[in-house]
């Protein structure tokens, strides 16, 4: 099978975005909500439906909007994963279910898929190929890996977007790179 390499990642964790190994925003913003409303002021981000977004949505959007600013590709893959799934929307949903009044919101309801931060990701950027998400205890590279190279190999796809995007409690970690047929990194 062909190799194939990283092309470029982001990671956001910790108040701070950076952009293959460098920093490109820092916070002092201790609450994700704060930090990254703040990240997308500072990295100019018009997108006005971002604020309708579960934080989940709004991890993957960001770490995404940075690699993918000046990406041309359509036919990229999707293939992520996390540990949470979308527990803290979960939560959120059934907390407005219990107690005096009880509502259900159409709009809360929407994100208690994690794939649907996916989805937002696809319509942002017009990106037409199949995407998948996982769930594991702990980052599985090897998975990542063999399911992306796979989607290459059979020319499913052009690019995949791959990582960890997890959020849970107020603790967030993303982790996204872009696999191609070339790059700086073996894949």
């Amino acid at each position: 099978m062909e190799s194939y390499h990283i092309q470029s990642y982001c990671h956001i964790r910790d108040q701070e975005i950076s952009l293959n190994g460098t920093s490109i925003f820092k916070s002092g913003e201790t609450n994700f909500a704060d930090f990254i409303k703040s990240a997308y002021k500072i990295l100019d981000t018009h997108y006005p439906k971002f604020f309708k977004m579960d934080s989940l949505s709004k991890l993957a959007f960001m770490a995404t909007e940075v690699l993918l600013t000046s990406e041309t590709e359509k036919n990229m893959a999707l293939v992520v994963s996390n540990r949470a799934a979308s527990l803290e929307t979960d939560r959120k949903h059934y907390n407005s279910l219990v107690g005096d009044n009880p509502y259900a919101s159409p709009a809360l309801f929407v994100y208690t898929l994690p794939n649907i931060c996916l989805g937002e990701i696809s319509i942002r950027h017009g990106l037409l190929s199949e995407n998948s998400f996982f769930i594991f205890e702990d980052f599985n590279a090897e998975v990542l890996q063999d399911y992306a190279d796979n989607l290459l190999a059979t020319g499913k796809t052009e690019k995949a977007l791959c990582g960890w995007i997890d959020m849970d409690s107020g603790k967030y970690d993303a982790f996204l790179y872009v696999v191609a047929k070339s790059g700086m990194f073996d894949h």
